[in-house]
C-alpha cells in the first residue's frame, strides 16, 4: 500500500530540471554580457575605434545567428542533453580567450567561436520547457528561465566582473574572465550527470509525474524528427514572429555591446559604479520577463491564446517606447539608468510570449521552430552594430544627456 501511494504522488524531477534550465540561461547571459566591460577595456588598452569594436562585437552574432537552425535540427533529432553539456563547456572555455590576443583577426575568431558555442542554448531550452513542464504553466516557466534568469545573468555580469572582481578585488579584466569561466565548466559536468532529455528517459521520474506533465497528451516515447524551414514558415504566426524578433533583437543588442561604453561617455570612470549602472536596466528586464510570463498565462486562460499573447506583446512594446523617450531625457547617468530599467521591464515582458508561441506552434519540432525565430533575431543583432559603430565614430563617440558631468559635480 505504501508503494502504491508513493507511485500516485508525482516525483519532483521537473523542479530539478527547472533549476538546471535556469542556471543554463543565467550562465549564458553572465558570460555573454561581459562584453559590456571587455569593450571599454579593449578601447582604452589598444585604441580600437568604435567601428572596429562594433565589428568585433557583432562577429559573435554571425555564428550565433546562422548556427541556430542547424543546432535546432540536431536538438530535435537527438535531444538537448549532450548538446547543452558540450556547448556550455565550450563557451565557458572560450570566454577567457578574449584576453589572449590583441590581434583583430584573433579576437574576431574568438567571437565567432563564442557565438557558435552559445547558439544552441535557447533552442535547447525551448525543447526542455516543452518536454518537462505542463502546457498550462510553460509560459510562466519560460518567463523565469529565459527572462528572469537570462537577464539576471546579464545584470550580474557587470556587477560581478566590474564592481566585485575588478573594483573591489582589484583583478585585471583578463583574470576576471578566467574566474567567471570556472562555474561554467563545473556546471557542464553537473548537467551531464543530472539531466535527461525527457521524463520518459529519466528513471527518477515516476508515471504520475509523466502524466502530470503530459496532461491529455500521449505519454510514452518522445518522438523526434525534423521539419524544413520552408514548411515551418508557411505558418503565418511564425512569419510575424520572425519580423518581430529581427527588430527586437536588433534594438536589444545595445544592452549587450554598447551599454558599458555608453555610460563611460556620460562621465562614469569608477568601475564599481559602472557595474551597477549597466546592470540596472537588465535587472528591469529580468523582472519584466517574469511579470510578462504570469500575465500571459492569466490572459490566455481568460480570453484565449491569440488575444492573450497579442495583448501582452503589443502593450509591452508601446509602453517601452514611451519610457525610452523619458529615459534619454534624464539629466544624470543614474537617472538614465533607472529610465532604461523601465524600458527593459516593459520590452522584456513580451519575451515569454514569444517563447510560448514558438512552443505552441512548433510542437515536437519546438527546437527547430525556435531556432528559426532565434536566427531572425540575431540577424538583426548582426546588422545593427555595423550601423552603431560608424554613427558613434562620426559623432565623436560622445552622447550628450543634458551635460551629466556638470550635474554630477
Amino acid at each position: 500500500m505504501t508503494n502504491a501511494r508513493t507511485n500516485d504522488v508525482p516525483t519532483g524531477r521537473r523542479h530539478v530540471v527547472f533549476w538546471l534550465a535556469s542556471a543554463t540561461s543565467f550562465l549564458l547571459y553572465l558570460h555573454r554580457y561581459t562584453w559590456n566591460l571587455i569593450r571599454p577595456e579593449l578601447q582604452a588598452e589598444y585604441g580600437f575605434s568604435n567601428t572596429t569594436l562594433e565589428a568585433l562585437g557583432t562577429t559573435f552574432y554571425a555564428t550565433y545567428a546562422f548556427g541556430s537552425i542547424p543546432s535546432g535540427v540536431v536538438i530535435d533529432l537527438f535531444g538537448p542533453h549532450f548538446v547543452l553539456v558540450v556547448i556550455v563547456l565550450v563557451w565557458s572555455l572560450t570566454l577567457p580567450l578574449h584576453g589572449v590576443t590583441a590581434n583583430i583577426y584573433g579576437l574576431g575568431g574568438v567571437r565567432l567561436l563564442f557565438g557558435a558555442a552559445q547558439t544552441g542554448a535557447y533552442p535547447a531550452l525551448g525543447n526542455v520547457t516543452r518536454t518537462w513542464f505542463p502546457r498550462a504553466n510553460r509560459t510562466k516557466v519560460q518567463g523565469w528561465v529565459a527572462s528572469f534568469c537570462g537577464r539576471g545573468g546579464g545584470a550580474v555580469a557587470s556587477i560581478l566582473m566590474g564592481t566585485v572582481l575588478m573594483g573591489w578585488c582589484g583583478f585585471s579584466w583578463r583574470a576576471a574572465l578566467v574566474v567567471l569561466s570556472i562555474p561554467g565548466v563545473l556546471f557542464a559536468l553537473l548537467f551531464l550527470m543530472t539531466f535527461r532529455n525527457s521524463p520518459e528517459e529519466d528513471p527518477r521520474a515516476n508515471e504520475a509525474e509523466r502524466k502530470l506533465i503530459r496532461g491529455v497528451e500521449r505519454t510514452g516515447e518522445v518522438l523526434r524528427g525534423v521539419i524544413s524551414m520552408k514548411r515551418a514558415l508557411q505558418n503565418g504566426t511564425l512569419r510575424v514572429m520572425v519580423v518581430s524578433q529581427f527588430l527586437n533583437a536588433g534594438a536589444d543588442v545595445v544592452y549587450t555591446l554598447v551599454m558599458g561604453s555608453f555610460f563611460v561617455s556620460l562621465g562614469i570612470e569608477d568601475m564599481a559604479e559602472l557595474g551597477w549602472l549597466v546592470a540596472l536596466p537588465l535587472a528591469g528586464g529580468a523582472l519584466g520577463g517574469v511579470t510578462g510570463g504570469f500575465l500571459n498565462d492569466l490572459l490566455v486562460r481568460r480570453i484565449g491564446s491569440r488575444w492573450g499573447r497579442s495583448l501582452v506583446g503589443i502593450s509591452g512594446k508601446v509602453i517601452a517606447a514611451v519610457c525610452l523617450w523619458g529615459a534619454i531625457s534624464q539629466p544624470t547617468p543614474e537617472r538614465v539608468s533607472v529610465g532604461l530599467m523601465f524600458v527593459k521591464f516593459f520590452t522584456d515582458w513580451t519575451q515569454p510570449t514569444g517563447w510560448g508561441t514558438c512552443t505552441d506552434i512548433g510542437g515536437r519540432f519546438a527546437a527547430t521552430v525556435f531556432s528559426i525565430m532565434n536566427m531572425a533575431g540575431n540577424a538583426g543583432a548582426l546588422v545593427m552594430p555595423l550601423v552603431f559603430g560608424p554613427i558613434l565614430d562620426y559623432s565623436g563617440g560622445q552622447i550628450s544627456v543634458a551635460s551629466p558631468a556638470a550635474d554630477r559635480a
